[in-house]
């Protein structure tokens, strides 16, 4: 199994959720496109485009909080039963990483 690889996921409990929240971002992000469309005012787009922008970070930041709470916990227990830092650290850095990438 692949390091990638889990049974379940962190989010896995909130999935439906996670989609549901989801789907409404694509109807937004199909109404900015349907507002370029339709010639609207500049503002009214960006202000469309800001609510786009915060619903993502919202989504982003549930998913971070379920990998340290599920996947980060997890490699945290492997750890300690193996006695290898290294899963621990590798987990951590796994998600430092993709924190950093959200806040470019």
């Amino acid at each position: 199994m692949s390091e990638h690889e889990h049974t379940t996921h962190g989010y896995s409990a909130d999935k439906e959720a996670l989609l549901k929240r989801l789907r409404r971002i694509e109807g937004q992000v199909r109404g900015v496109s349907r507002m370029v469309d339709e010639d609207n005012y500049c503002i009214d787009i960006l202000t469309q485009i800001s609510a786009v922008n915060a619903a993502l970070h919202k989504v982003s930041l549930a998913l971070v909080q379920d990998h340290i709470g599920h996947c980060v916990v997890d490699a945290a227990a492997r750890s300690a039963e193996t006695g290898d830092a290294t899963i621990v650290a590798d987990k951590v850095e796994e998600a430092a990483v993709a924190i950093g990438r959200l806040l470019r």
